[in-house]
């Protein structure tokens, strides 16, 4: 917790400053600021399920793919989101395994933007199928040689293990607001009884608790290190320019916590200035967020030279076409933007302790999500556009990719639903562990207690 906590807890007393806290992070009722967000979220989701509608309809030549693009901004934004979710593992497993004591006002955030972004991970494959009756053939007639039944196994485990991580450290939670919070709604109440699962707060569902969390935050490292290695396998499998690589693997594994990281510190920031909660997401945390970031960014640029040094060095036919169209060709300035906008501006703002600040950081991390996106873009797109196949004698239109309206509004509504889903969550749920955060407090006002007692003595 920050300086700001622990000086107001100085100056009341134990029962006061849990009081304090519990006020602070019961979860809120939407002002004017959050009703136009949610009307926006639905208009764009609806916008979408429209255009989706039309897609079952008419098929996938409502799209922009074909022939060669056989693959485009469906899964693009499929690769994003399983990106996206490894946040999840990175703040709730990973720090709270390595005891990071200010990790604490974080992890709830991460794990509800891992659940959202591994359901709809899931959903946009649904709609890159031009045959979604026929989902149930990848159970049926699943084929343990085929990477894509890899990843059907890792995002339906990740997905499992998420949702436990998400809501078993909510029970103390949900039972401090089912019995401490008055005039509560009756929806309301019955989440809290519901997701309290019978909590007693006794010692020994305290003791479970503990074992059965470190058991999942042990679990779903391998787990989530699995979810983007068997997507980067479902390209580096393939001989196409580009996807070629061995190199994937652990390039799709680094690029997925950065940009997982900088998910959390936009949360961070719209919840610090929209729930006033400055006490909780201090400057200290944005300021710790920003040295992992960089870090994260740091290692994901020592694989972004690898990934395209080696194959500009050598310049193999297959490869030099592939090159030239991300350096200086049609896509260039989406690669430039990717690469400077979205990892080296980062990198040396974050350098500063001034781009560590909560507005600096935001913008960051805004940058970064954006890059990300655009970054999973031309992974797909680009070496689509050189298939191995001749291209004498087929139509110019198939040796280009861009999307439709149809596509972009569909893409559009699997990110609202996303944000969707986040939003109902911080409405239903404390964005910060209310349990957890009232231990610490009270762990620090025992230590200060006794150091004023000392200073006394």
């Amino acid at each position: 917790m920050g300086a700001t906590v622990e000086n107001t807890q100085n100056k009341m007393s134990k029962a006061d400053y849990e009081k304090r806290i519990r006020l602070d992070l019961y979860p809120r009722k939407f002002g004017t600021y959050g009703i136009i967000w949610t009307a926006v979220l639905l208009i764009i989701f609806i916008t979408g399920c429209i255009a989706y509608i039309g897609q079952i309809k008419n098929g996938l030549s409502v799209t922009a793919l074909g022939d060669y693009a056989t693959w485009g901004i469906y899964i693009s934004n499929f690769v994003f989101f399983v990106a996206i979710s490894l946040v999840g593992s990175l703040m709730s497993a990973i720090l709270k395994l390595s005891k990071v004591p200010w990790r604490t006002p974080l992890t709830r955030i991460s794990e509800m933007i891992a659940v959202a972004a591994i359901i709809f991970a899931g959903l946009v494959i649904i709609v890159d199928m031009g045959r979604p009756d026929r989902i149930h053939h990848i159970i049926m007639y699943a084929r343990l040689q085929s990477p894509i039944t890899w990843d059907v196994i890792v995002i339906s485990t990740y997905l499992a293990i998420s949702i436990l991580f998400l809501v078993m450290p909510l029970m103390p939670d949900m039972a401090i607001m089912r019995d401490r919070r008055k005039n509560l709604p009756a929806w309301q109440k019955k989440m809290c009884n519901i997701f309290a699962f019978g909590w007693k707060n006794t010692a020994k569902q305290r003791a479970i608790l503990f074992k059965s969390e470190k058991m999942l935050a042990i679990l779903i490292i391998p787990v989530a290190f699995a979810i983007h290695t068997v997507t980067s396998w479902l390209f580096a499998t393939t001989v196409r320019p580009g996807w070629d690589s061995s190199n994937f693997g652990p390039y799709f594994v680094s690029g997925a916590f950065m940009v997982g990281a900088g998910a959390v510190i936009a949360a961070m920031y719209i919840f610090r200035k929209f729930y006033k909660l400055e006490n909780y997401f201090t400057d200290f945390h944005f300021d710790k967020m920003g040295k992992l970031l960089v870090l994260l960014s740091f290692v994901y640029l020592y694989f972004n030279i690898n990934e395209y040094f080696v194959p500009a060095y050598k310049m193999k036919t297959i490869e030099s076409d592939h090159i030239f169209a991300l350096f200086s060709g049609d896509y260039a300035p989406m690669f430039w933007f990717v690469q400077i906008v979205g990892m080296i501006i980062p990198i040396i703002v974050l350098l500063f302790k001034k781009g560590r600040k909560p507005l600096p950081m935001f913008i960051v991390a805004i940058c970064v999500i954006i890059g990300a996106w655009f970054k999973r873009y031309l992974i797909v797109v680009p070496t689509l556009s050189h298939p191995l196949i001749p291209t004498d004698r087929v139509p110019e239109s198939w040796m280009h990719y861009s999307p439709t309206f149809a596509e972009w509004a569909i893409t559009g509504a699997t990110l609202a639903g996303a944000l969707l889903i986040i939003t109902a969550l911080v409405r239903i749920f404390p964005i910060i562990p209310i349990e957890e955060t009232i231990a610490e407090g009270h762990i620090k006002f025992e230590e200060s207690t006794e150091s004023e007692s000392k200073a006394h003595s």
